[in-house]
C-alpha cells in the first residue's frame, strides 16, 4: 500500500478540519443550529488545535516507513482516532435528520480506518517482497 498517499491525504482532510474549527467555530455551532455558548468555541478551537496537530504528525511522517512495526505509534495513533472519530460521526448520522455533512465525513473517517487498519497490521517489506516476486 502507498502509505505516502495515505499519510498525505490524511494530512490534508485533517489539516482542513482543523482550520475550519479553529477560525470559525462561531459558524460551525450556527450551522449546528447550537448557540454559541461562552466555552463552546473556545472548545472547537481547541479541538481544531489538535486536529492541526495531528495533520502536522501525518504529513512529517508521510515519507517514513509505516506498517507493522514500523512507525506503530503513528499508525495506532491514526487508526484510533479514524475509528473513534467515524464511529461516533455515523452514530450522530443514524441519530439525528438527515444531516449530510455527517455521513459524508463519517463514512470519510471510516474509510482511513480501513486503510490504516491494512496498514498497522500489515508488514510493509512482506508487501514490497511479494510485489517483487510477482
Amino acid at each position: 500500500m502507498n502509505t505516502k498517499l495515505l499519510m498525505s491525504a490524511s494530512a490534508l482532510v485533517l489539516a482542513a478540519i482543523g482550520l475550519l474549527l479553529s477560525f470559525l467555530p462561531d459558524e460551525i455551532l450556527q450551522y449546528a443550529g447550537v448557540s454559541s455558548v461562552l466555552l463552546l468555541p473556545v472548545i472547537l478551537q481547541l479541538l481544531g488545535a489538535a486536529y492541526l496537530g495531528f495533520a502536522l504528525l501525518n504529513w512529517m511522517a508521510r515519507a517514513n516507513l509505516i506498517g507493522g512495526i514500523y512507525s506503530r505509534p503513528v499508525a495506532i495513533g491514526n487508526l484510533m482516532h479514524f475509528i473513534v472519530s467515524g464511529l461516533a460521526l455515523l452514530k450522530a448520522a443514524f441519530a439525528g435528520p438527515g444531516n449530510i455533512a455527517l455521513w459524508v465525513t463519517g463514512v470519510v473517517f471510516i474509510g482511513f480506518a480501513i486503510l490504516f487498519a491494512k496498514v498497522t497490521f500489515t508488514h510493509p517489506l512482506k508487501e514490497k517482497s511479494s510485489n517483487q516476486m510477482v
